[in-house]
């Protein structure tokens, strides 16, 4: 079992920044690949960016490459989003996720946060 809780959410103006934090606890989240989501209202819940399970590589969705990062310190069980340039259109409930497999899609995740809301304002 791994609990995650997600932090760093806040309303911010376009062409700023934020960062969230995912704290885990439970079983290392070594054992597993690690990312986030993110859902807007009506929407599907979309891949953002994730580790694979070992935290060799980092994937991002193409509608954040160049703008996010995707970063972890394993010494605190954490995962950060760190969010550049942020649009309108990134205005979502963003999620922490960890998986058993790879982390993709909204079925490969086991284990979820509650989610912090993201709001950019034009």
């Amino acid at each position: 079992q791994v609990q995650l809780v997600e932090s760093g959410g806040g309303l911010v103006q376009a062409g700023g920044s934020l960062r969230l934090a995912c704290a885990a606890s439970g079983r290392s989240f070594s054992y597993y690949a690690m990312g986030w989501f993110r859902q807007a209202p009506g929407k599907d819940r979309e891949f953002v960016a994730a580790f694979s399970w070992n935290g060799a590589y980092t994937y991002y969705a193409d509608s954040v490459k160049g703008r996010f990062t995707i970063s972890r310190d394993n010494t605190k069980n954490t995962v950060y989003l760190q969010m550049n340039s942020l649009k309108p259109e990134d205005t979502a409930v963003y999620y922490c996720a960890a998986g058993g497999g790879r982390l993709r899609t909204r079925e490969d995740g086991d284990y979820w946060g509650q989610g912090t809301q993201v709001t950019v304002s034009s």
